[in-house]
Parts: C-alpha cells; structure tokens; sequence
C-alpha cells in the first residue's frame, strides 16, 4: 500500500472485520492479551471520534489525547495507533512519541517494613491467597498479568517459563524457601493441579480482582492504597534485588526488560530517601 497521505482515506480499516483481524495481527506478534485490548480500544477510541484515517486526523486524535489524558497514557495510545499503521503497512505514517521528564526519584512503591507487616497480617488472618500473591510478586518480580497463569505444576519445577512478544523466553525463578512454603499450603489444601491462586468461589483469580482485594486489605490495615497495588511489589522486588546484588543486568533479564536503561531507574532513591539524605549530610 502506498504512504498515506493527507488526501487518504480508510474509513473500512475502521469497521469490525478489519479491527478483528488487527487482533489476530497482534496476537501473531505474540502480544499479551492485556496489550491487546488495550490496543484494540485505542483503535477502536480513534474510530469513535474519526470516520477516516489520515494524516490529519491522526495528529488531531493525538491533540484529543493530549487534552484528555496523562503523557503516560497519550504515548500508550500513539504506540496502539502506530502498531495499527504497521499492519496496514503505512509505517511512514507513524506519529511521534511525546517527551516525558523522566523522575529523578522512584516513588509509590511499598516500603519494606509495609511489605513485611502486610504479610504477617495476611497470614495471621488466614488470607493465605493473597500472602501468597503479595510473596511471589515481590520474590520473582512477576507482572500481574503473568501470576495469574500460574500452576501448581510451576510450583513443583521450582520456575515459570513465559513467553512474550517476539517469542521470547523468560523465565521466573521461584526461589527455594517460597517454593517450599507453597507446597505445605498447597498439600493442607490438597490441591497438587490446575491454577495456582483461585479467588473464593474457586476460580482462577484474575488481575482485576486482585488490584481491587489489594485496596480493600490495604484499607482493613490501614496502609497507603497508592503503594498497595500489584505493580509495587514487581518494583519491591526490583529494589531489593539491585541493593542486595548490585547486577543490574541480571535484573533486567528478570524483570524482562527489553533494554538495561528501563531497569537504571531501580538505581534510583525515592523522593523521601533522598530528603532523609539530604537531613542527615547537610548540616551547613
């Protein structure tokens, strides 16, 4: 197909066959399913708002955006678009990422002593799912959306292996003292198959329920419901990980980053680290 052009129109690209097959096209680059929808949606966003798909409207969706949502946000939305352009093959027509000032500190991540006392009251109140839940994301570093495929198998190997975009392999280490602990819970449950976390009506636990068990423990336990959310503990296993080992490359093989400067920002303090440094040294 030729670039597009101003005068261009794909209005058809916008119907449901066609955005049908953009799913197929994703999941054929081995895309998360996550990725996929929320990829899907921003198509599907654009279409709302716009009948055609040109130069022009491309860069007023990208107005839109940036009117209506964070940074973070509006560059997740240009990436779906842009992924868009690729399969029709108009990879020229690509818009451009906005610039984010990147933070010189690391914040809203769970601090240890919030961690080790979440885990003792989730133990002590028989909340043995989600102690569980909380201990493998900040062990392996595991993303939400890949804790919820594990299984019981996974436990006996001692790893997960996951498979990401571009077929790529990962695999997640469970490490021996958590993977022992888990066999004990599992044998009193007697359950040696299936999904590993499953909520209480005995179904596997999705990532949606366990962001919104997460707010409620955080509430019952009178902790900050803006630390207490799956991605903090990925972050708390990152910062003790690079404090205790110092091997940043290590990590970001862990942490499945597809370059070592995503996982430079665990180098990092949080703003209130800093503050209390800066107390301590500046005495003049």
């Amino acid at each position: 197909m030729a670039v597009l052009k101003e005068a261009d129109s794909l209005d058809s690209r916008g119907t449901d066959l066609y955005q049908e097959r953009f799913r197929d096209y994703l999941t054929s680059k081995n895309m998360s399913t996550n990725t996929t929808c929320v990829y899907c949606y921003a198509v599907r966003q654009f279409f709302e708002i716009h009948k055609e798909l040109t130069i022009a409207t491309l860069q007023l969706y990208k107005v839109y955006l940036l009117e209506h949502y964070k940074p973070q946000t509006v560059n997740l939305r240009i990436r779906a678009l842009n992924c868009y352009m690729e399969y029709l093959n108009h990879k020229d027509s690509k818009m451009t990422m906005i610039k984010i000032q990147q933070k010189m500190y690391l914040d809203r991540i769970i601090s240890q002593a919030d961690y080790e006392y979440l885990k003792r009251r989730l133990w002590e109140d028989e909340e043995f799912s989600y102690y569980f839940v909380i201990r493998y994301m900040a062990a392996t570093g595991v993303r939400i959306s890949e804790l919820v495929k594990f299984e019981i198998a996974d436990v006996k190997f001692g790893f997960k292996d996951i498979y990401s975009k571009g077929n790529k392999m990962r695999r997640i280490y469970i490490p021996t003292v958590l993977k022992q602990k888990t066999e004990v819970w599992l044998e009193k449950s007697k359950r040696n198959k299936g999904a590993l976390f499953l909520n209480r009506f005995g179904n596997p636990i999705t990532a949606s329920g366990i962001r919104g068990q997460l707010k409620t423990f955080a509430l019952r336990y009178n902790l900050d419901p803006e630390v207490v959310y799956p991605h903090s503990f990925r972050h708390r296993f990152a910062k003790n990980f690079i404090e205790n080992s110092g091997d940043i490359a290590l990590l970001s093989d862990l942490l499945g980053h597809e370059s070592i400067e995503t996982t430079r920002i665990y180098l990092r303090r949080s703003s209130s680290e800093q503050y209390r440094i800066v107390n301590k040294i500046v005495d003049w």
